[in-house]
């Protein structure tokens, strides 16, 4: 077996593995109608898809301590948005995003939201891939690239869990009804989950990248890929569209000082 039929043969199975899943995914939601589930069943997807394919074995050889410790950050990672995505649904009748998807669509909407679900599964794809190229960098013991990688994404984590309690903590007091958060981490950015999300994405590339494996270069497309995502499609455009019709003023206020997704100092507020 060559290495690129090796290679292609993994793309595949990838793009088969996460077609399914999310055809599964829009089962739920069309039965629930919370399309809140959708993002919970993508994350467990990403994280079984990607860690299956990180020990997926060569013939004659066994996973190496890489391949392991590549599969196990994938695992934490997903478990950890996984579990908090489905505690969040479940406490919520639908996922404003996808309803308002829904309502723009009328009664195509259930065709179109699996062709929606079924194009998320397919772009998914440079994760996934990132995740097995970063698992088969061809030195089997750990070098000092593979925990600084590590390190990288337990950040990442610590860090959009940490957004996620200061969220779920301000939108807990009732005095903050109706209000935008705006303490902690979320007044230096106005989506710092999906910040530390993108962030722990850049493990990938870390462990991977070397001049000795040219398929190492393909990690930079997981990155790449979820900043996109998160900051051109379905992450800050329509979250933010909904702040504004809920929030209106206020939310146009922390707009103007706040950071759209790197964190950086909040700007003073200019009154006229």
């Amino acid at each position: 077996m060559t290495v690129l039929y090796f290679y292609l043969e993994a793309l595949v199975a990838i793009a088969v593995s996460l077609s399914v899943l999310m055809g599964i995914a829009w089962v739920v939601q069309q039965r629930t109608g919370n399309s809140g589930w959708v993002d919970t069943i993508w994350t467990f997807a990403v994280g079984l898809v990607g860690a299956g394919s990180a020990l997926w074995p060569v013939a004659g050889e066994i996973s190496n301590p890489r391949q392991w410790l590549v599969a196990a950050l994938v695992a934490i990672w997903s478990l950890r948005l996984g579990i908090h995505i489905a505690i969040r649904t479940a406490g919520i009748t639908d996922d404003p995003r996808y309803a308002a998807f829904a309502k723009e669509w009328g009664v195509n909407s259930p065709r179109r939201m699996f062709v929606f679900l079924q194009n998320q599964g397919f772009g998914s794809i440079p994760l996934v891939f990132a995740i097995f190229v970063a698992a088969r960098f061809s030195m089997s013991t750990l070098r000092l690239q593979d925990y600084v990688g590590a390190l990288i994404l337990f950040v990442g984590i610590a860090g959009e869990a940490l957004a996620d309690a200061q969220l779920k903590r301000f939108r807990e007091q009732p005095v903050n009804k109706g209000r935008v958060c705006d303490a902690g981490l979320w007044r230096w950015s106005r989506h710092p989950n999906y910040f530390f999300e993108w962030f722990g994405w850049l493990a990938y590339p870390v462990i991977a990248l070397s001049v000795d494996y040219q398929w190492g270069w393909a990690t930079l497309l997981a990155p790449a890929f979820m900043y996109w995502i998160l900051v051109y499609v379905t992450g800050i455009p329509p979250l933010e569209a909904q702040m504004l019709r809920s929030r209106g003023d206020r939310y146009r206020a922390y707009q103007s000082r706040t950071s759209v997704f790197f964190p950086m100092p909040p700007q003073k507020e200019v009154v006229t």
